[in-house]
This record gives C-alpha cells, sequence and structure tokens, in this order.
C-alpha cells in the first residue's frame, strides 16, 4: 500500500522554527514532484512550497524567505524547513505526491497532515 507520512509538527513561538518530514512508503516506482499544502480553520487547503524530481522549487508569496522545502530522492523523503514562524502558519500542513507506482502509473496521493500550532 502506497502511504505518505508526515512528522515534524507542533507547537513552537512565534519567531521560531520546526522542520517537517514526509516519507513516502510503498511499492513506489519512482516519486516525481512532491510538495506541501496548508490548511487553517475554516480555510481552503493552500500551496506552501513544491519541489520537482530534479531540485526545482516553487514558494508561496507568503512563505518566501522563510521556508525551504528539500527532498532525499534516496529516501523518497521530502522535508520544509520552516523559519520565522508566525501565528498565522498556524494550520495542518499535508504532504502532497505524485508517485509512479509503475512504469506508465502516476497518481497524486495526500498524507494525513500534521498540525503546526505558533503561539504569539
Amino acid at each position: 500500500q502506497v502511504q505518505l507520512v508526515e512528522s515534524g509538527g507542533g507547537l513552537v513561538q512565534a519567531g521560531g522554527s520546526l522542520r517537517l518530514s514526509c516519507a513516502a512508503s510503498g511499492s513506489i516506482f519512482s516519486v516525481n514532484y512532491m510538495g506541501w499544502y496548508r490548511q487553517a480553520p475554516g480555510k481552503q487547503r493552500e500551496l506552501v512550497a513544491g519541489i520537482t524530481r530534479g531540485g526545482s522549487t516553487n514558494y508561496a508569496d507568503f512563505v518566501k524567505g522563510r521556508f525551504t522545502i528539500s527532498r532525499d530522492n534516496a529516501r523518497n523523503t521530502v522535508y520544509l524547513l520552516m523559519n520565522s514562524l508566525k501565528p498565522e502558519d498556524t494550520a495542518v500542513y499535508y504532504c502532497n505526491a505524485d508517485l509512479s507506482i509503475n512504469y506508465s502509473t502516476t497518481r497524486n496521493y495526500w498524507g494525513r497532515g500534521t498540525q503546526v500550532t505558533v503561539s504569539s
């Protein structure tokens, strides 16, 4: 069974840092695009950052200069280093990835999410 499992969320004070991890496991042929989304209470889920297999990245404007996305292709893992956290960063953070389960089949998967809470 293919799945994405996030870890690293928690409670942190404003100005602090956290690092999220997301590992893809199961019968995976290859891991392509990986990204992080977040959803705050009462709001829609939004893209935070994404990274291609080759390492090209994209960021939402509200995290540029504060968050860094990276990945370890050998471990099928993506990371999100979050610095200078603000209370408005409080949300459930979800991992998302395009995973190929064989040479011709690629599907999009979501993790279950990890809570990030930033206190003022």
